[in-house]
């Protein structure tokens, strides 16, 4: 099975914070798991311009294969503007929403104050069930006064949450693999 975390910014190194740590806490529930992490920083993908996916060619057509061949998602992203990045749109615009259908999605996001966790009920979750994936109940939300000087988070819940995440995430993966989504309880 492989996790992939996608980081869905090019600014910043708080987000890509939460999703590793998502990562580790996966990998520590099953040492078996593959995890990747797709930082969009790393990458020069073109803009969605509705073509088919599979035209794009270079690290766009890198990126879409990376996102199309993982089993379930820890995906992340800053709050701006009280919405998700353009960069990780993008990347949603440019999957084949075939290529997300039936698998687990978590979500992280950061912002700088404590409202913004809502932009994952509103816009995440409606964006999954677009694609119909399952989507992990839990979410983590993390803001500036989470992370000490040096980027590190350092709030127990916040870091309890991420445990929580990375568990129904696994647990839910476990379960679709197994042809028993409804063990998840």
């Amino acid at each position: 099975m492989k996790l992939l975390g996608i980081s869905g910014t090019i600014v910043g190194a708080k987000t890509r914070i939460l999703v590793e740590k998502v990562l580790e806490e996966a990998k520590k529930l099953d040492p078996e798991l593959e995890v990747e992490l797709l930082d969009m920083k790393q990458y020069d993908v073109q803009f969605c311009d509705g073509r088919d996916p599979s035209t794009y060619t270079g690290d766009t057509k890198t990126m879409i294969d990376i996102v199309s061949s993982a089993d379930f998602y820890i995906i992340g992203t800053p709050i701006f503007q009280g919405s998700i990045t353009g960069v990780l749109k993008n990347l949603f615009d440019l999957v084949n929403p075939e290529a997300l259908r039936h698998k687990v999605m978590g979500f992280v996001a950061n912002g700088g104050t404590y409202q913004h966790f809502l932009v994952i009920e509103n816009q995440l979750k409606p964006i999954a069930g677009y694609f119909r994936a399952y989507v992990a109940p839990g979410y983590v939300y993390a803001n500036t006064d989470h992370f000490n000087r040096q980027n590190e988070l350092v709030d127990e819940d916040v870091l309890q949450r991420i445990k929580n995440l990375a568990e129904e995430v696994v647990h839910m993966q476990k379960a679709l693999k197994a042809g028993d989504i409804h063990a998840y309880s």
